[in-house]
């Protein structure tokens, strides 16, 4: 079940709240799960870039010096002396950027575009990865890439446990065992169970510590407490289990 980490705005909280499959949340309170690592559009690259740029001191000064080559009383100097090798620094460092944006945007689309299963209405139904809501029920498969953070419900292995590699986010290649509470493990890969299933789950507000995690899963009435080994983070890669419910 996808967990949110990330906000529409960015205000002071302790605790979050989310329901398993009742995506409705994610369109009030969360943000989605579409990543943005580009820097620039079409509109905005021009003016963005040169602002950037003309922050640097070399530039600045250099457009400094153009404007007092602008006036006949300070300067004898001709203006294009200036203008030529500053216009050619910035077009080379924007044709630079942008070339470096373009394949941001084009990673970034690689990823949003991926596709993973969600259990919906006692069915699997596929969905882009930067279409999956909150409180989604996700199946995932060996050797796939989390698509979103996620409380483990179930896995193949009987006792709930499964295996993950964290090398895109800490670079570590060894695996590491993550496990399903006792009492979801059971539910398996019954989908009649899954898409039916509606425990609420509190946790604590996200952080930058990747090896914390704390909050509290309630269902039929009992709560349980989830730990980080509760928990599959999204750029992790399923290792050596064959599926999981998260």
């Amino acid at each position: 079940m996808r967990i949110p980490f990330t906000k529409k705005k960015v205000v002071e909280e302790e605790s979050r709240k989310i329901k398993a499959n009742d995506p409705s949340l994610d369109t009030t309170q969360y943000a989605g799960n579409e990543i943005t690592t580009s820097k620039y559009n079409i509109i905005t690259f021009l003016p963005k870039n040169l602002f950037e740029q003309f922050r640097r001191l070399a530039n600045a000064y250099f457009l400094f010096l153009l404007c007092l080559q602008l006036i006949p009383q300070i300067s004898s100097l001709a203006p294009i002396t200036t203008i030529l090798p500053l216009v050619f620094v910035l077009a080379l460092t924007a044709i630079k950027d942008a070339s470096d944006d373009i394949a941001r945007h084009r990673s970034d689309r690689e990823v949003n575009n991926r596709e993973t299963k969600t259990v919906v209405g006692k069915e699997f139904v596929t969905k882009k990865w930067k279409d999956v809501k909150v409180g989604d029920m996700i199946q995932l498969t060996n050797n796939e890439f989390v698509t979103a953070d996620v409380v483990i419900i179930s896995s193949s292995d009987e006792n709930g446990l499964c295996f993950i590699e964290t090398a895109e986010l800490d670079g570590e290649t060894n695996l590491k065992v993550r496990q399903a509470l006792e009492e979801t493990c059971k539910i398996g890969e019954d989908l009649n169970e899954l898409s039916s299933f509606d425990a609420e789950i509190e946790y604590e507000a996200p952080n930058n510590n990747l090896g914390r995690f704390e909050g509290n899963l309630t269902w039929k009435g009992k709560t349980y407490p989830l730990k980080n080994d509760n928990v599959l983070l999204r750029g992790t890669r399923l290792r050596n289990t064959q599926w999981a419910f998260g």
